[in-house]
């Protein structure tokens, strides 16, 4: 498959069954970063979900409240587990995480032990230096 993004969730969801794209598109910083990503040389890109794991933004879900900051560590070990190896069958040989530390500590480390080349393209930036980031290198499309 190549080279894979992915992005995490988002607190800031729409409140009605949508595509996982659409459920998080509230939010500045991800619709940012997916289009972004989207004109970058990506396969294709992912969503990590709290609640479902690897989700295919083109999936329909419910609003959800769950989050990563309000589970134990076992919790999220688990849930770094079920989704690394979820991202592992994607067959991709390289992954860049859009994702905060949480929703990376325990995953990188599973597909390093895997032999998957893994990136945190935004690592050390703020929110507000992401999204500055994003705002001057990601090409304006006309609507």
């Amino acid at each position: 498959m190549g080279k894979i993004a992915l992005i995490s969730c988002t607190k800031l969801k729409q409140e009605f069954p949508c595509s996982a794209r659409e459920m998080y598109m509230k939010s500045t910083l991800f619709s940012k970063i997916a289009l972004y990503i989207e004109q970058q040389d990506y396969s294709e890109w992912y969503i990590l979900s709290a609640k479902y794991g690897l989700l295919f933004k083109d999936t329909s879900i419910e609003p959800y409240d769950v989050t990563l900051n309000n589970m134990n560590v076992s919790d999220r070990k688990a849930w770094a587990l079920r989704t690394a190896q979820e991202i592992v069958d994607l067959g991709a040989n390289h992954v860049d995480f859009y994702a905060g530390r949480r929703y990376r500590e325990y995953i990188i480390p599973i597909l390093k032990g895997k032999k998957m080349a893994v990136g945190v393209p935004l690592i050390g930036l703020g929110i507000g230096e992401q999204l500055r980031y994003l705002t001057t290198h990601t090409a304006i499309r006309d609507s």
